[in-house]
């Protein structure tokens, strides 16, 4: 049977600048869930470490733990690496579990500009000593809501912008990184 998923970026990304100084890239099908825990939140969830503190990033093989609120969390897997992670959720007591994987698109945002092009288009400092590997935030990304992963110091992102939203970033990025 036919592939009936199409990711968002297709006819944008991948895209490189010239030099090197900013790569983007699609991380297609991204599974996404979103976790919902009343009360007090045990430090792990389905196996997985659950950040406590806020805007922090817990990681474990090719799951990550975004927290987005004191109770309130984005799990993602890249493409291949979820091995059954919404069922484990789902199955998790206490906890709500919404799968996210098709509202949002995840670019991955990588090179010695990497940095520096996420400062042109938001108000967050991402300067290392504020914003390091193992940090999120939900911010404005030129004027759109995303989410901001730092993955590695090299420096290396993964945004995550609503699919309806995602060309249109994609090119202000291409554009903005021109300028830099």
């Amino acid at each position: 049977m036919a592939e009936l998923r199409h990711p968002p970026l297709d006819a944008v990304l991948p895209w490189r600048a010239a030099g090197g100084a900013v790569q983007l890239e699609e991380l297609r099908f991204t599974s996404q869930f979103g976790v919902r825990r009343r009360g007090r939140a045990a430090a792990y969830l389905a196996g997985l470490p659950l950040p406590l503190e806020p805007n922090r990033v817990a990681a474990m093989g090719a799951a990550r733990v975004l927290w987005l609120g004191p109770d309130e969390w984005l799990v993602t897997a890249t493409e291949g690496g979820e091995g059954g992670l919404g069922e484990r959720l789902a199955r998790t007591e206490g906890a709500f579990v919404t799968d996210l994987s098709s509202s949002r698109a995840v670019i991955a945002v990588s090179g010695a500009a990497a940095r520096r092009l996420l400062e042109a288009g938001c108000g967050i400092d991402l300067h290392p000593r504020k914003f390091a590997p193992g940090d999120c935030a939900q911010t404005l990304l030129a004027r759109v809501p995303v989410i901001i992963d730092q993955v590695a110091p090299a420096p290396a992102y993964r945004v995550f912008v609503r699919r309806s939203l995602a060309c249109w970033l994609a090119r202000w990025m291409i554009d903005a990184a021109a300028g830099l």
